[in-house]
Order: structure tokens, then sequence, then C-alpha cells
């Protein structure tokens, strides 16, 4: 893979992040955007467990998908509060993800506000994602193409961007928004992936406080360094081709992908599986 450093600014305005980012969709990191929020100096994993110990969370892994299971099913619940107990303890395959903060607990929407930058923000769905040390999300892109803010709190994680004309390198699974899930984007095997030696993408670290901007349909893999939790602010695809993917996805795509596993279990993850690597090579011409 050959990875860029995203550029990094200390703050930007309005108008430039739109002319050089927004626009171009490229994408960016804040490293000084949000120390006037309540959130920065007051959101670590102690206050988390402080404001909603008691609620009661899902939590995924990184097992490969089973057929058993359904689009985005959590592998186990529990209460906030053990949750993290659980990461300060010890590092934890266990995270949570699509976490919504109005929702779960109204008075966190005190502590942030919507950041005046261009985008059109989905003011209902502000998300928390939350991982102990060396979880980490598989290579995805997200279900509904959104241009996203992604802040970061209490901890570091590492992160891999690739744009959608890199899916081509990327062995992505048929009918979903994952690549394989036996990719180690931390420490690729090209010998087994020789594919991702043509990827071309970015790589940075995001500490506390930090704001990645990634654009509409990026490919993102996520893992952290050390134990801690962000929060997505997404805003509507403004590319037309990209909202009428989005609307594939969450109208048809997943209702398809779920039937399948339904009608066929396990072969048709293997199946799908098995075409990623088959429909990749087939493109590059690659051979074994």
């Amino acid at each position: 893979m050959i990875l860029s450093q995203i550029n990094r600014v200390q703050t930007i305005t309005k108008q430039a992040f739109i002319q050089n980012y927004l626009k171009p969709q490229k994408p960016l990191i804040i490293e000084k955007g949000i120390e006037d929020w309540p959130a920065f100096s007051k959101w670590n994993l102690d206050y988390m467990a402080k404001v909603a110990g008691e609620k009661i969370v899902p939590l995924y892994d990184d097992k490969p998908i089973n057929a058993s299971k359904k689009f985005n099913e959590p592998a186990h619940k529990m209460k906030m509060s053990e949750y993290i107990s659980l990461l300060q303890k010890k590092p934890t395959r266990y995270r949570i993800f699509l976490w919504n903060v109005l929702k779960e607990v109204p008075q966190l929407q005190n502590d942030f506000s919507f950041p005046d930058l261009g985008i059109r923000f989905l003011k209902g769905l502000p998300m928390l994602f939350f991982g102990g040390r060396d979880s980490f999300t598989f290579m995805h892109y997200d279900i509904d193409f959104a241009n996203i803010l992604h802040f970061h709190f209490d901890g570091k994680k590492e992160i891999i961007l690739f744009d959608q004309s890199q899916t081509k390198y990327l062995y992505k699974v048929p009918h979903s928004l994952i690549t394989r899930e036996d990719i180690d984007f931390s420490n690729p095997d090209y010998e087994k992936w020789p594919a991702l030696k043509k990827a071309e993408g970015y790589k940075t670290f995001l500490n506390h406080g930090e704001v990645l901007f990634m654009p509409e349909g990026y490919w993102h893999y996520m893992k952290y360094i050390t134990p801690g939790f962000s929060m997505s602010l997404r805003g509507i695809p403004r590319n037309p081709k990209h909202l009428s993917w989005a609307i594939y996805n969450i109208f048809i795509m997943r209702h398809f992908d779920n039937l399948m596993r339904k009608k066929k279990g396990q072969k048709w993850i293997d199946s799908k599986n098995e075409m990623a690597i088959i429909n990749t090579h087939k493109k590059l011409n690659i051979k074994g």
C-alpha cells in the first residue's frame, strides 16, 4: 500500500474548508478545532462512565461475519460502566459502534456544537464509538456515503483511508460494505493479498481533541492504540451518484444480504469471501 499523510491544520475557515477539502473531497485533520467545546475538557472514559454508566450498550468484536447474525448485529451487551471498566483494565476486542448520543444521553448535546463548515449535518445522528487497546474496525465504508467529521477523545487511534477509486485493489466483499476480514491493514501480507500493493491511500493518528474530515464513501480502517472513544457528525452526500448508492445500500443491499444469509446460511458468506478474491484478481489480471 502507498499511504500518504493526511493534511493537518490547527484551525481553518469555512471558506478555506469548502474550497480546499469539501468540494474536492480531500481528507483533513483539524488539530485545534474544538478547544472551545465543554467536551474538550470534560469528555474522557471516566466521565462517560459517570453520565452513562447505567445504560446497556451493544458491543461488537472482530470475529468474522457469521451467517446466523443479521447486518450490524452486536456480539454482546453490558452496562456502559462495566464496559469502560473493562477497557481500562485490559485489552478487549469489544467495541461500541454507532451509539446515538442524543437518544441515549441527551445531556451530552450541551457539550458540543455542529461546526459551520458547509456540511449539511444530520443533527439527529451524532454517534459515539468506543474501543479498547488494539481493537479495530474492519476496512469498510459507511452505508449512507456521508461526509463525516470524526472527533477523537481520551486516547490515540490509527486511521487508514482510501477513496472509492481504490476499491478495485481492496478485496471488496460483494453485497457488503467491507473488504475481506482476514486482511490486516496495519501489516498487510502482500504475498497473500498482492493487489493491495497498488492501493493508494492515507494514514494518520488521531489524538484527544483532533478532528478528522472523512469525505463521502471513504474506506476506513481504525485501530485503537490506547482505550478511547470518538464521535462522528455526519452530513448528507453532495454527489448525486453517492446519494443514489446510499439509497441502494439502505433500502436494497442490506435487506438482500440478510435474506441470502437466511436462505443459504454460511455458504453465502463463504461464497462472497471467495468472490472478493476472484473479482479483484480478475480485474487486475493477477493469477493465483
